[in-house]
């Protein structure tokens, strides 16, 4: 597919308000950060299906998550 398509979306208030929030502080459009969502989510996925897992760290590595989906 070339070019670019325009795509209409509903969000709940919550959703919008933390879009917008993100696009504040990454200092981004909300347009680039969906698109960049959008990105993450893919390559999640196809690391998941890879058989790899997500984990999580915090910053004293005492703790950590695995994030199954």
């Amino acid at each position: 597919m070339s070019g670019k398509t325009l795509i209409s979306l509903n969000l709940s208030q919550a959703e919008l308000d933390l879009l917008t929030e993100l696009s504040e502080k990454k200092e981004m459009s909300r347009s680039a950060v969906i698109r960049q969502a959008i990105r993450l989510m893919g390559m999640m996925e196809q690391r998941l299906n890879k058989g790899e897992k997500l984990y999580f760290e915090s910053l004293d590595k005492e703790k950590s998550e695995v994030l199954l989906l």
